[in-house]
């Protein structure tokens, strides 16, 4: 039976895609969110910018938001349960930036981040003159763990993760299965067996290791 490690621990019904595939798999937390607990943030902020779930939950409670720009289908969902409007969604931060200088480069903006967030975004937003604010809402800390076991795959869901995984392991001929271009790229210094998903969901990642490795 074919193996996996998912480096985020998965719900009962995406185990459920492997299970009914033959995929046997293990669950790690290959990463830990820390949220602030004391954030500085206005009472309403007119445009902000949410590239990861993460942000959504350090803050949810703590402001009001008037217009989002997001990454990502699952932000977008969370953010429409309460009512705040999506004035652009993309599926990685430098199509979100792009959609930003195309169509709102008169506005400004406020980026809630965590610490480890990548440059693109904020990079070219300055350099179109886009004023931008950074709050770093929460922090993402590596969780190493070293593995004995071979598996087929391994699904990575951020670059953090493929860093936390390779501080301790070095590739084993396994596949890595990437929720998108910005995990595939950081993947990319470890190990060239790479597999991206068509749509930067979970569940398309499980759908790319089941048409790989289903027996």
């Amino acid at each position: 039976m074919p193996s996996v490690l998912t480096t985020k621990k998965l719900t009962k019904s995406q185990e459920s895609l492997l299970f009914n595939a033959g995929i046997a798999w293990v669950n790690y937390s290959a990463i830990q969110i820390e949220f602030h607990k004391k954030i500085q943030l206005p009472e309403l902020i007119e445009n902000a910018i949410i590239t990861s779930k993460n942000a959504w939950f350090a803050i949810n409670k703590n402001t009001k938001i008037e217009n989002a720009f997001v990454v990502g289908s699952k932000t977008e969902q969370l953010l429409k349960e309460v009512n705040i409007a999506i004035i652009e969604k993309a599926d990685n931060a430098k199509d979100l930036a792009n959609r930003i200088i195309e169509n709102h480069s008169e506005k400004s903006f406020t980026f809630l981040c965590g610490n480890k967030r990548r440059d693109e975004l904020p990079k070219l937003l300055q350099q179109n003159q886009i004023e931008l604010k950074e709050v770093e809402v929460y922090k993402t800390k590596l969780n190493p763990k070293k593995f004995d076991q071979e598996f087929d795959g391994i699904l990575f869901f951020s670059p953090s993760a493929v860093q936390s995984f390779f501080q301790l392991n070095k590739s084993k001929n396994e596949i890595a299965f990437c929720i998108g271009n910005t995990t595939a790229n950081e993947a990319k210094k470890y190990t060239s067996a790479i597999k991206i998903a068509n749509q930067p969901t979970v569940e398309n990642v499980i759908v790319q290791v089941v048409k790989e490795l289903r027996k």
